[in-house]
């Protein structure tokens, strides 16, 4: 039961990329034992009616302990919070091999200026397929629920 592991490390940038598809992209590269740093995660893209996005996120917020709002669940507002909580729940975080990978990511708001010279890796399979109008910017949707921004 020898899995194949590599090591090496992937920058990508999810500036005009949809979330959900850059996120299943990253847990597999996450499993296969590459190190992963997102860039630029508030460029990030999610389909669908702005309205209903909100709708989503609002009710998603009320959901609390009635006993002590300390024992969670926390939501994420800042946009790198919620792009790893996207690739995390992709991952079998229970077990170790899901924990070793989460370990392995880094998402960034912008783009430091250590990573702002390296060449980045292009997810195809993340690209928009229809016009920019209808997907919504993950900055956006954290400004809306409390991100104070940059």
């Amino acid at each position: 039961m020898d899995k194949k592991k590599s090591d090496g490390v992937i920058i990508t940038d999810a500036e005009g990329k949809i979330a959900g598809r850059l996120a299943s992209r990253v847990a597999k590269f996450l499993m296969s034992g590459c190190q992963v740093i997102v860039l630029n995660s508030e460029k990030a893209l999610i389909s669908g009616n702005r309205k209903s996005i909100m709708n989503e996120q609002r009710l998603s917020l009320e959901i609390g302990s009635i006993i002590n709002p300390k024992h969670g669940p926390f939501h994420p507002r800042k946009p790198d919070r919620i792009i790893s909580r996207m690739i995390r729940g992709m991952l079998p975080r229970t077990k170790s091999s899901g924990k070793d990978a989460f370990r392995r990511l880094r998402v960034y708001i912008g783009v430091p200026s250590e990573y702002s010279s390296q060449p980045r890796r292009e997810i195809e399979d993340a690209k928009p397929l229809r016009a920019k109008a209808y997907y919504t910017e993950v900055g956006w949707i954290a400004k809306e629920i409390g991100w104070k921004g940059i």
